[in-house]
């Protein structure tokens, strides 16, 4: 079969996700914000790729982890600087010379 072929047969199967999208979407599945279209093709995704199905396993395991973790108070001075350096952040980022396509 040829391989050009083949790869967009998989693509299909796989509910037209590619790996790559599978990844971004992860964290949309776990919250379940995902739609019903969008889940089905994920999960059909899932059913065919065995990456895709240990990433999400091992993304189990590391919320699963952090969940254990004890909750540690932010310090006072590290909020405070924290809450300062996002209120200046837009001042101090380059105006974008990419217009959008309705401009």
């Amino acid at each position: 079969m040829d391989t050009n072929l083949k790869q967009k047969l998989m693509r299909y199967m796989a509910g037209n996700f590619s790996c790559q999208e599978i990844a971004q979407l992860i964290t949309d599945y776990l919250d379940g914000s995902l739609n019903l279209g969008e889940r089905v093709r994920f999960q059909i995704h899932l059913g065919l790729c065995f990456a895709c199905r240990n990433y999400l396993r091992q993304m189990k395991h590391t919320i699963a982890t952090l969940r254990q973790l004890p909750p540690e108070p932010v310090p006072q001075h590290v909020k405070e600087e924290l809450l300062e350096r996002f209120r200046n952040w837009k001042q101090h980022q380059p105006q974008s010379s990419v217009r959008s396509e309705n401009e």
